[in-house]
């Protein structure tokens, strides 16, 4: 199992490389049988050597020098098999009729034809003239190609799959839970590109991860503070039955009917992988929706943005909502256009936020330092608003004006 995909890749290479061994030694065959290979040629040359029978001293002389030259025992027979001449050793009698018969010449004389005009002529020879092994010879050589390839590509390749077990360890270790598990990235191939973009993914995943929980930890804390007031209202209420317990109620529900829209909100606004309903929105118009309703002063000048409009609804409803909650008043708001950016900004006259919590302040249910749990934190509502603006190819930030304050800008492109 855990070998599997070597030995494919192995075991490919191997296939290709006998397919190609094999086709060697075939081609090769083929060119040995042709008829105007190598035999043909051969006999052409002993023919136009060898004198004609006719004169046997002629052909004696012939033959000596030939086996002189070619240190070989050298027979030759007459169409009907009798023997003519020889040097050396001469061949065995029944040689022609074996070689009629297509039989194994064999040792010593491995090397015997049929001329033209009928004669056969034998010969023990030197193997580098004519070696009849010389097939097998070549399959031997392809073999030991082979296996000196088949040597050499074993590391490569076991290195290649032991990087690609090594990857996909990591990952069934990632798998079953330890989101912390990276995988080491070692060269420049895909093998790294693969290892390099699943760091990637599980550093997105596991920090999503941990900003639910951190989510679900906070929001369950921020619920517990109505919950208690609503307890407490309640038996208030049975007790006296008077309107300031019941208003109390009603209030702790309204925050926990909100506190549970922006939980839901900023769940899907995590989970969403498409882009937003979009259209063209007037924020200026949209701001002074908000602010009759939120009892700010909206000013500026008419912009369009391209977005959801409920998104941006959401967007401009938290900033005012929290400018009124932790600033002081007057709270006022402007939209106008700056080259061909979008900018809404919102401003209060409270305390400000101190320089060391800045880069904190949006996040999910950050509570700044000496808060109460009467006064409570943050909340999702700046979340939700860098959230928006992400989404919307905005950028949000914070600004301290010189003469006190605080002063939140959402940039959109126009």
């Amino acid at each position: 199992m855990r070998s599997r995909l070597f030995l494919k890749i192995y075991a490919t290479l191997l296939v290709c490389l006998v397919l190609a061994a094999a086709s060697s030694a075939l081609f090769a065959r083929l060119a040995w049988d042709d008829a105007d290979g190598w035999h043909a040629r051969r006999d052409r040359v002993i023919a136009a050597v060898l004198p004609p029978a006719s004169d046997p001293a002629a052909l004696q002389s012939a033959l000596d020098r030939l086996g002189e030259a070619l240190d070989a025992d050298i027979t030759v027979f007459d169409a009907e098999g009798v023997m003519l001449a020889h040097v050396g050793k001469p061949a065995p009698a029944d040689l022609p009729e074996r070689l009629d018969g297509h039989e194994r010449i064999g040792r010593p004389f491995r090397f015997a034809t049929r001329l033209a005009d009928g004669r056969v002529v034998a010969a023990r020879i030197d193997p580098h003239f004519d070696n009849p092994d010389r097939g097998r010879n070549l399959l031997l050589f392809i073999a030991l190609i082979t296996g000196v390839t088949a040597l050499a590509a074993y590391p490569v390749v076991r290195h290649l799959t032991r990087r690609l077990e090594r990857l996909r360890g990591g990952v069934e270790a990632w798998g079953a839970g330890d989101l912390r598990q990276r995988v080491d990235i070692a060269g420049r191939d895909e093998v790294a590109a693969v290892a390099q973009t699943f760091n990637q993914a599980a550093d997105t995943v596991e920090r999503l991860v941990r900003s639910h929980g951190s989510l679900l930890a906070n929001a369950s804390h921020e619920l517990r503070s109505p919950l208690a007031r609503m307890r407490m209202a309640l038996d208030l209420y049975e007790g006296s039955g008077g309107t300031a317990a019941r208003d109390e109620i009603l209030r702790s529900l309204g925050e926990l009917d909100d506190l549970v829209e922006e939980i839901l909100l900023a769940s899907r606004l995590d989970h969403a992988g498409d882009a937003p309903h979009s259209e063209q929105v007037d924020l200026l118009a949209l701001a002074a929706e908000e602010g009759a309703r939120e009892d700010v002063a909206i000013a500026g000048e008419a912009a369009l943005v391209k977005g959801d409009p409920r998104l941006l609804r959401r967007l401009v409803r938290n900033l005012l909502q929290n400018a009124r909650k932790h600033g002081a008043p007057p709270v006022e708001a402007t939209v106008r256009r700056t080259g061909g950016v979008v900018e809404l900004s919102v401003r209060d006259h409270g305390p400000g936020v101190p320089e060391i919590e800045r880069d904190r302040i949006f996040e999910p249910f950050y509570r700044p330092g000496g808060a109460s749990e009467v006064s409570g934190g943050w909340g999702l509502g700046l979340a939700l608003v860098r959230q928006i603006a992400l989404r919307h190819g905005a950028v949000v930030g914070y600004e301290a004006p010189p003469n006190g304050g605080a002063r939140f800008v959402v940039r959109f492109p126009g």
